[in-house]
């Protein structure tokens, strides 16, 4: 009998714990990440500094300790932008416009690490996440309001992204910020475009003794043509700047024509709030500025079309803050929406070539290639000349890599010259050494993981 229960009982264990050993591990590393809580801003209703739908912003704080104790890293979230009524609207009915529909808590990696190992640089500062619900980059300051039901949980779109800015700052400068030794500005995506507008902005918060500097992540997106040779890109940033500036009665006509399934009897006269009735003819939509007042400035003067400063390599060369430039060459957000977006490859040419480097032809590549020249060329000016400036231009057909531990720093993460992200960022703001790394072209990096996050539309 006791041999036989001793013989079961080694069976039990091999089935337990040497088959299944690589989910339990999985299980450990789960059970390990820094899920961080949700601040609401309390006093952002007051100064209207409200999500599209109206509901309050939010960030998640993890306190610093020990040597970066009065040391501050701001993250802002990405996450695409809405350009038009109809985008905005169903962007006002999830997480990327409301606080309703977030999460309450957040993993923080990468970056935002709290291990040391993990994060070597930046592990025990302050680190905040500034959650992204405003669709442009935070740089909004404008409401659409025609006194229609649009929603059952919107009756306008708040276009507030430079108020909620300012919001969440002030909300922490009593909490440390504003006592703050060293801060860095960083964000993925949208997130790392709204450094590009807020870098300036952000140092004259901080005491001037302070060492403040900025990241954009995967933020430096191109006014570039597609392969139709369209300025798709272009088209789309002056509607989004020009959505959030004006609105006449031609355009609420057509998102109340959207909205028809869900306004009812539609014609022309509208229902208001109070559910008297009113003449279309009648309303006067009440926004006067928006995106283009809170671009810089220097950038708008210079331009024959204001608009075009919201794309990076406008006003990068107005930036006098220290400034760090991470992206991929082959940057797969731009790759899918600049290069080849889906107006410009109406019969799916390059469906393949966008799920899988590998599958690209010859001809493919070789626009790939010309891309990644371009941004080369378009960063030159800053590479040459920026003395305080730093980059790491990679080949991998990435999106984001700053928030990611496995591209950020593990053993395995993307290098150029053998130094990782986080090395190159850490060597850039510590000032330890020269920073500036740009990759050889695709397929020479065999350090790149090659994933295409992004082979859907968004």
């Amino acid at each position: 009998m006791n041999i036989f229960f001793f013989v079961a009982l080694v069976l039990l264990c091999v089935v337990t714990v040497a088959a299944p050993w690589r989910v339990v591990s999985e299980d450990n590393e789960e059970q390990h990440r820094l899920l961080v809580n949700m601040t609401l801003v309390k006093n952002a209703r007051a100064g209207g500094a409200l999500c599209l739908d109206g509901s309050l912003p939010a960030y998640h704080l993890h306190r610093g300790f020990g040597a970066g104790l009065n040391n501050w890293l701001l993250q802002f979230e990405g996450g695409g932008w809405c350009n038009d009524l109809p985008s905005c609207l169903e962007r006002a009915e999830s997480r990327r416009g409301s606080t309703r529909y977030m999460t309450k808590f957040e993993v923080f990696s990468g970056i935002l690490s709290s291990n040391a190992s993990q994060n070597p640089d930046f592990y025990n500062w302050n680190r905040v996440k500034l959650r992204y619900c405003d669709g442009a980059s935070f740089t909004g300051d404008a409401i659409f309001d025609n006194g229609v039901i649009v929603s059952p949980q919107t009756t306008r779109l708040h276009f507030k992204g430079q108020k909620i800015w300012e919001a969440i700052i002030h909300d922490l400068l009593p909490k440390g910020l504003g006592k703050a030794r060293k801060a860095l500005l960083s964000g993925c995506s949208a997130g790392g475009l709204a450094t590009f507008h807020h870098c300036d902005n952000f140092a004259k918060y901080l005491p001037t003794n302070a060492s403040v500097k900025c990241l954009s992540d995967a933020g430096f997106f191109l006014d570039g043509r597609d392969v139709s040779l369209n300025h798709t890109m272009r088209y789309f940033v002056k509607s989004l700047v020009t959505l959030q500036v004006n609105f006449n009665k031609r355009v609420i006509f057509f998102l109340m024509f959207w909205k028809i399934s869900q306004i009812s009897q539609l014609d022309k006269r509208t229902e208001n709030i109070d559910g008297s009735r009113q003449s279309l003819s009648d309303r006067v939509c009440c926004v006067q500025q928006g995106v283009e007042k809170n671009l810089n400035r220097n950038c708008t003067s210079t331009l024959f079309f204001p608009d075009l400063c919201f794309f990076p390599q406008y006003v990068l060369r107005y930036i006098s803050t220290p400034y760090f430039i991470l992206n991929s060459a082959y940057d797969v957000f731009q790759f899918h929406h600049t290069l080849v977006p889906p107006s410009a490859d109406m019969h799916g040419h390059w469906n393949k070539c966008k799920l899988d480097p590998a599958a690209c032809t010859p001809l493919q590549i070789a626009i790939l290639q010309a891309f990644r020249l371009d941004m080369l060329a378009t960063l030159r000016p800053f590479a040459i000349y920026s003395g305080r400036g730093g980059m790491f231009i990679n080949s991998c057909f990435a999106h984001c890599q700053s928030e990611s531990q496995d591209t950020w720093f593990e053993d395995d993460s993307p290098r150029i010259n053998d130094k990782t992200i986080a090395e190159a960022v850490g060597d850039w703001y510590f000032s330890r050494t020269r920073s500036k790394e740009i990759d050889c072209p695709y397929p020479c990096d065999t350090t790149c993981h090659n994933l295409i996050p992004y082979p859907r539309g968004q």
